[in-house]
C-alpha cells in the first residue's frame, strides 16, 4: 500500500503580503522533498514590509516558481495531499500555480479526512507532541510533513 501523501508549506504573512517561501511534500514510497520558493514579483508590493523574510536569500537560493510546478507535476498526479490545515494552504498553492499559469496537480484535504479515529484537536496535539518529542522546528516545513508520516505510520496507513 502505498504511503499517503503529505504536504506543507511556509510562508510570509503581513498586513502587506501572502506567499509561500518554502515547501515540503512526501513521495509515494515516504521519501520526503523539500524546497526553498523564489517568489514572483507580483506578490510583493512595491515598500511592502515582510517582517523577517530575507527576500535576497529567496531570490537566490529559491527554486523557480516553474519548476516547482513542474516537480509537483511529476511527484503528485492526480494525488489526494494531506495537509495539517494549520495553514492556509491551498491559498499558497493556488497562489504558486496562478503565477505559471497551471492547475495544481492534485487535491488538498485535512489530515482529519485521512486519519478519522482521533477528533481534529487531538491530531493537532499528537502533531505539537511528536514535533517536541522530536526536538523539530515547527516553522520548517520538511518537519510539519515528518510529524504528519509519523501520525500515518502510528496509525497503521503504511510500514
Amino acid at each position: 500500500m502505498p504511503a499517503p501523501r503529505f504536504l506543507d508549506i511556509e510562508y510570509c504573512q503581513t498586513d502587506d503580503v501572502l506567499f509561500p517561501v518554502a515547501m515540503a511534500w512526501s513521495l509515494e514510497d515516504g521519501q520526503m522533498k523539500t524546497v526553498v520558493i523564489a517568489p514572483a514579483d507580483e506578490w510583493i508590493p512595491e515598500d511592502a514590509d515582510l517582517g523577517d523574510i530575507d527576500l535576497l536569500y529567496l531570490e537566490e537560493q529559491g527554486v523557480p516558481l516553474i519548476e516547482l510546478a513542474q516537480e509537483l507535476h511529476q511527484d503528485l498526479p492526480d494525488q489526494t495531499v494531506y495537509v495539517d490545515g494549520m495553514d492556509p494552504d491551498e491559498v499558497l498553492v493556488d497562489l504558486i500555480f496562478t503565477a505559471v499559469s497551471m492547475d495544481a496537480p492534485f487535491e488538498i484535504a485535512g489530515i482529519e479526512e485521512l486519519i478519522t479515529t482521533m477528533p481534529r484537536e487531538e491530531l493537532d496535539d499528537r502533531r505539537r507532541q511528536l514535533l517536541s518529542d522530536e526536538g523539530l522546528e515547527p516553522r520548517l516545513p520538511e518537519n510539519g510533513v515528518y510529524a504528519l508520516l509519523l501520525i500515518a505510520r502510528e496509525e497503521g496507513l503504511f510500514e
